[in-house]
């Protein structure tokens, strides 16, 4: 037994090193390489930036994250929209859950922009250390964008095949990583051990009271230190809560011995700009090119985590209704979280080689990086806030209130990137936020449009249409949104064409705010021949509904669906008919048998 525990204990802080750690554990290779760009390399300015970059990820990974985020759950589940659903429960007013809605909506926007942002980063500035290889030092910029091209192309390509079958080696790997940036921190500070007193937090105040504005500002090219550490709330329900935060001690250690050694490093190197690569360079010369190949697949996992990490939210935000339906695959028949959106994989690849293009050097992509980070930061703070002042653990609110207005002096430091490509942040963002708002509005106002029926008002000419007995032999399944409710379709099919089966029952899926969880209730005698199917499923969870018909004794010789063609003259509301026509429908989301499938238009005019 004992055994068995030790195994597992060790098994998920590797795990986790694979799955959560990547974008974080690969923000060492750009980081100080761009802070240096815009401070001075003396004693002083390096020592106060190391301070800071610490007492960052104390703070906004450490406390935000790892303590207070991660102790707020439904399930085991993490994330943005978890924490819209706690809140949604526990408040009452109308404009309180509006407005949470409102934030949950910008957090998913930012963290999807964010996904376009990592893996270009990311691969850019790995595949850029070949430059540092003898004889390749004037490789061309296009040559080095082409290959992390290349590199994106064949990660995303391999999407469909699910993470499930790779996750085993991605832990062992950045555990060799993690490893190489201790030994790597720890030999460079051996050479210069006074730069361990930078973990003083006075450094930190000392640079930012002495450099004004100037060192606020800085604090934009800081954040690239914690930009992953959302990733250990998202992905909570991947790993479970304990694995992960085990996984962070030691992942916290060798990234503030990296970079504690980089610093030294500069300082007995000021001149040098490629800090990391230089640094294992002039120590092992012979391993630097293994190195250079452990970096990139450094890097290949942690976009692979992220891109994991957007088909979560996303599917998240379709079995929530607050994102259109698509077509989802599932990759793995043990972990439902091993899922494969080919819509929003390809579009992501198309943006992440957009963006290598258009910023050409990762050290311009991270005038870009950061704005979408603190933002979300930002945001989960508040939503944390409001939660704990709702509940016993009341103490708790002044600690998230002061990690929310570190987290809200990140962010204003970070509009300063705004002229220098933060603006696309925004724009990457504000796509996804836009599909949001109208989908939601758009689905709302077509709700209204088409004018459903009560259930009484539908089963009087119902009953008199079933009484003349001029029925068809089996089972006809209506698809409704929900029970009491007849949508117009039905009364299409039903009362206006006659279409009446000897047994027709009306089917409605609801999604519950629990990830998992299926439910099943069948009730019978709504009217002469009319039954009610309901199933309440958790978001998270893949739903077979005609096994589910089977198991209470329906054999459906037919399925009706409705499909809206929408008219209308509102160039917002022929967005959303636009995005409506493209999206998969209920029965194609949910992979009902097409053979036995009827669908019925219905003309709205919105």
């Amino acid at each position: 037994m004992r055994h068995e525990h030790r195994e597992s204990f060790w098994g998920g802080i590797i795990k986790s090193m694979g799955l959560v750690f990547g974008d974080i554990g690969t923000s060492p290779i750009y980081t100080l390489t761009v802070i240096m760009t815009l401070t001075k390399p003396d004693a002083e300015h390096v020592l106060g930036i190391l301070s800071l970059i610490v007492w960052t990820l104390i703070i906004l990974v450490s406390v935000e994250y790892a303590w207070l985020a991660m102790s707020l759950g439904r399930n085991g589940e993490g994330g943005t929209i978890v924490l819209k659903e706690i809140l949604t429960r526990l408040l009452k007013s109308g404009r309180k859950i509006a407005f949470v809605g409102f934030l949950a909506f910008m957090g998913v926007s930012l963290l999807l922009g964010d996904g376009i942002i990592t893996p270009a980063i990311s691969i850019l500035s790995a595949v850029e250390g070949m430059r540092l290889v003898p004889g390749w030092e004037n490789l061309a910029q296009g040559l080095l964008i082409f290959v992390a091209a290349v590199i994106a192309v064949v990660l995303f390509v391999f999407q469909f095949k699910g993470t499930d079958k790779v996750a085993g080696a991605f832990g062992p790997i950045m555990v060799v990583w993690f490893a190489a940036l201790t030994i790597s921190g720890v030999v460079s500070i051996i050479g210069t051990p006074g730069v361990v007193s930078a973990v003083s937090p006075h450094h930190a105040f000392h640079f930012l009271s002495h450099n004004g504005l100037a060192g606020f500002f800085i604090l934009s090219e800081v954040i690239l230190c914690a930009t992953g550490g959302e990733a250990l709330y998202a992905d909570m329900g991947h790993l479970g809560r304990k694995p992960i935060i085990r996984a962070w001690y030691f992942v916290f250690c060798a990234l503030v011995i990296n970079y504690l050694g980089q610093g030294a490093f500069i300082l007995r190197n000021p001149h040098e700009t490629n800090i990391l690569f230089s640094m294992v360079k002039s120590q092992v010369p012979m391993l630097y090119i293994p190195f250079l190949c452990l970096t990139i697949m450094a890097t290949i996992i942690a976009s692979q985590a992220l891109i994991s990490g957007v088909f979560s939210i996303v599917y998240q935000g379709i079995t929530t209704r607050i994102l259109p339906l698509m077509k989802v695959d599932y990759t793995s028949t043990q972990l439902k979280s091993q899922i494969y959106i080919g819509a929003v994989n390809w579009s992501l690849l198309v943006a992440v080689i957009f963006i290598m293009i258009v910023f050409q050097k990762s050290e311009h992509l991270a005038a870009a990086y950061g704005l979408a980070v603190t933002g979300t930061m930002f945001i989960t703070g508040i939503m944390m806030t409001m939660i704990y002042a709702h509940t016993t653990k009341k103490w708790k609110v002044p600690i998230a209130l002061a990690v929310t207005i570190i987290d809200l002096a990140y962010l204003l430091a970070n509009f300063y990137k705004l002229p220098h490509g933060g603006y696309w942040s925004l724009i990457l963002a504000s796509l996804p936020l836009a599909v949001m708002i109208i989908w939601t509005r758009g689905q709302r106002a077509l709700y209204l449009a088409l004018k459903p029926l009560d259930m009484d008002t539908f089963l009087l000419s119902y009953g008199q249409i079933y009484a003349k007995g001029h029925n068809i032999p089996g089972t006809g399944l209506f698809f409704v949104r929900e029970t009491p409710v007849v949508p117009p379709y039905v009364i299409h099919c039903i009362i206006r064409s006659n279409i009446i089966y000897e047994r027709n029952v009306f089917v409605s899926l609801t999604r519950t705010d629990e990830p998992f969880g299926v439910k099943a209730k069948l009730t019978k005698g709504i009217g002469t021949g009319l039954d009610g199917f309901e199933i309440r499923a958790g978001y998270m969870e893949v739903v077979d509904i005609e096994r589910l018909l089977k198991k209470k004794g329906i054999e459906e010789k037919v399925m009706f669906y409705g499909i809206e063609d929408i008219a209308t003259n509102n160039p917002i509301w022929r967005v959303f008919a636009t995005i409506k026509r493209q999206t998969a429908n209920f029965v194609q989301f949910n992979k009902l048998p097409v053979s036995k499938l009827q669908g019925v238009v219905t003309r709205v005019e919105m």
